[in-house]
């Protein structure tokens, strides 16, 4: 038992050392970049950026603070490193913040931001021939960059997207070209929901764009991720995008089929104790979490739906089964998806039956390893599943199909045992929901699982 302690420790202190030596190394090379010429800058930006495929999340929170991107746009301004070198450096650096899901302010609040801001309205201005190279790099760069929960300056979004899509619409299938396609869908899907775009800049490129792939299948499975998050998050915008999305393109399928594919490409089967002492999730796990966030955003938001989306639930169901407790946080993506679309009245609590929603997330209930968090979530999903099964229905032909499903979902609570911890705690949801005590119930399961 000592020796085997003794081995874990070493095994960590290894790991430490080893980021500890990433950063070192990074941030070294970064104070050398003013002595080296542009050419032996852009090599040194080169190994900084595999440097970086190599840092895990902690090191790249640790390294890329304000003051990091203060000195860069300092060596900027003092002509020490030249645009291009820094847009190649800063691209990649918002890229990794992107897919390690890293939320901070530390760009917003240094001097960087405010020059790439202006640098793009000034290119953008121009009478003259603007240079559009230039611009769709800045434009990737702050986007990437750009924190989700900031709000970047309207001016700013909107002089981006033109030139971001018509990167994006380039049909050349040239590993190169789709390289660079895959990068501007990849800066456009972080434009959140609540930054407004108007629907004539993107909504007829962005639809030819998707009918294009489907036919041709010419886009990168990244690219394709990412033009759909784009396009999930402009759900807001009107009626028109919505219809779109359900019957035009088809989300529904093509994330089902999506989500299959990529699933196919992450290692399930791993040993236990190698998965513990990864020190980063692979890339394929990222992107699959990634189609699960634009899954969530979209089962939120939705206000259409169609057969295809009863295979998209089980589809996410099918992934969490697979995961099982090696990949506790993918299992944790699955139910985030499956209680908005608990919570959403366009979807049926028979269609979440049948999905095998509901006994995806008893399972999750019942398992030992369940953390605070998704105890909340799994509440709320029952709560609300409650919810709408109580409600009157909106004709008296609605009245036998609700009373079956109702009848499904209270045997299958009663099986596990939960039946009287969700009726009892139904009948103060009215009085919580008056008082708004919501904020302040427990996140532990436990506290209301008396029949367990």
């Amino acid at each position: 038992m000592q020796k085997t302690l003794m081995k874990n420790e070493d095994f960590w202190t290894r790991v430490l050392l080893y980021s500890t030596s990433k950063r070192q190394i990074f941030r070294e090379k970064l104070s050398q970049l003013e002595q080296f010429t542009e050419a032996e800058q852009k090599r040194a930006v080169v190994e900084m950026n595999e440097i970086m495929e190599e840092m895990r999340r902690e090191d790249i929170e640790s390294v890329f603070t304000k003051e990091l991107f203060d000195k860069i746009d300092e060596m900027i301004e003092e002509e020490k490193l030249s645009m291009g070198n820094s847009l190649l450096l800063l691209k990649h650096v918002g890229y990794s913040k992107v897919l390690k899901n890293i939320c901070d302010r530390c760009f917003e609040h240094s001097t960087l931001s405010k020059r790439l801001e202006k640098i793009i309205k000034d290119e953008n201005e121009k009478k003259d021939e603007k240079n559009e190279r230039l611009l769709t790099d800045l434009c990737e760069c702050y986007l990437l960059l750009h924190n989700e929960f900031e709000f970047p300056p309207k001016t700013t979004t909107k002089f981006c997207v033109p030139y971001l899509l018509k990167v994006a619409s380039n049909k050349d299938e040239s590993e190169k070209k789709q390289k660079e396609v895959e990068m501007s869908l990849f800066a456009l899907s972080c434009i959140e929901g609540y930054c407004e775009v108007p629907k004539e800049l993107y909504q007829n490129v962005i639809s030819e764009i998707f009918q294009y792939h489907q036919e041709h299948h010419n886009l990168t499975r990244v690219a394709y991720q990412s033009a759909w998050e784009f396009l999930v998050c402009r759900l807001l915008n009107g009626e028109l995008i919505k219809g779109v999305i359900v019957n035009e393109l088809h989300f529904g399928r093509e994330a089902t089929r999506e989500l299959e594919e990529l699933s196919k490409f992450v290692d399930w089967k791993m040993k236990e104790e190698e998965n513990e002492k990864r020190r980063k999730k692979t890339k394929e796990e990222l992107d699959l979490m990634r189609w699960l966030e634009a899954l969530k955003q979209y089962l939120f938001k939705c206000k259409l739906w169609n057969e295809e989306f009863i295979g998209l639930l089980s589809n996410i169901v099918q992934v969490y089964r697979t995961a099982d407790d090696k990949f506790r946080e993918i299992c944790c993506w699955c139910i985030f998806p499956l209680r908005e679309a608990a919570g959403n009245r366009v979807v049926k609590v028979e269609d979440l039956l049948n999905g095998g929603a509901i006994d995806a997330v008893l399972e999750e209930i019942r398992r030992q390893t369940l953390n605070k968090n998704i105890e909340y979530f799994c509440l709320n999903f029952f709560l609300s599943v409650s919810v709408r099964l109580n409600k009157k229905v909106d004709s008296e032909a609605d009245k036998p199909e609700r009373i079956i499903t109702k009848r499904k979902v209270l045997e299958k609570l009663e099986e596990e045992g939960f039946e009287d911890t969700f009726t009892s705690f139904h009948a103060i949801i009215d009085f919580l929901n008056e008082k708004y005590y919501f904020d302040k119930l427990s996140l532990n399961f436990s506290d209301y699982s008396v029949n367990v």
